[in-house]
This record gives structure tokens, C-alpha cells and sequence, in this order.
């Protein structure tokens, strides 16, 4: 359990560092925290299930098999974390490639209520503090 309050307290802080890259202009890099934010969240989630997978993809594959087809989370939930991987992938390693505060910001939305859903999840289920 210490792993998993561990990734959703750094999941809390990268929410709060993609706020303060957008005001500072810096989307491509919100973006960058965003979505680390929810993927840290959805290893959480599959960490109370005991689950542990080596690469990004993975994860991103694990939380829609366990945790979106199963329907306790929404489709949307999924949709959100992998366009949030997407953009992050493009925006860091394609060096022309440019994000509108308007990206930042979808994507920053959706990472805090991805953030705010699966914390409120694993609060109910014992999972964390």
C-alpha cells in the first residue's frame, strides 16, 4: 500500500506542475506531466490488483482490460489516457511538432479528474490513505 499512496502523491504533484507549466506558457511540457500523472494513477490502480507491466503501452493495455472493459471506470477514461500519451510522445520527441494551451488544458482536465477518480476508487476499496 505504501507503493501505491507513493504513486498517487506523486501523480497529485505532477497534476500541480502541468498547472503551473501552462501558465508559464510551457505546454508541450504540461502535457508531459499530465499525462505522467494519470499513468502513475493507473499503475496504482493496477498495483492494488498486484499487477506490474514493464512499458507504457502496457499499462495504458493492463488499465483498459482491467478497469474500463470490466466497467468499473468509464471508456472515457481510457480514450483520455491514451490521447494523453499520444500527445506526450509526439510533443517530446518530434521537435517541430507544438501543443495550443488549448491541448494543454484538455489534457490537464482530463488528468485531474483521472487523478480525482481513481483516488476516490482506491480510498473505497482499502486501498489508501
Amino acid at each position: 500500500m505504501k507503493e501505491i499512496d507513493s504513486l498517487l502523491e506523486r501523480s497529485k504533484r505532477y497534476v500541480k506542475s502541468a498547472k503551473l507549466l501552462v501558465k508559464d506558457k510551457d505546454f508541450e511540457s504540461a502535457v508531459s506531466r499530465a499525462y505522467y500523472a494519470m499513468f502513475y494513477c493507473a499503475e496504482a490502480l493496477l498495483l492494488a490488483r498486484d499487477l506490474s507491466y514493464s512499458s507504457h503501452k502496457s499499462v495504458i493495455s493492463g488499465f483498459g482490460e482491467q478497469f474500463v472493459k470490466t466497467g468499473i471506470f468509464d471508456k472515457k477514461m481510457s480514450r483520455a489516457l491514451t490521447r494523453a500519451f499520444e500527445k506526450r510522445q509526439v510533443s517530446d520527441y518530434d521537435s517541430a511538432f507544438t501543443l495550443s494551451e488549448k491541448d494543454a488544458m484538455t489534457v490537464l482536465d482530463e488528468a485531474q479528474e483521472f487523478e480525482e477518480t481513481a483516488n476516490r476508487y482506491l480510498k473505497e476499496q482499502g486501498f489508501c490513505k
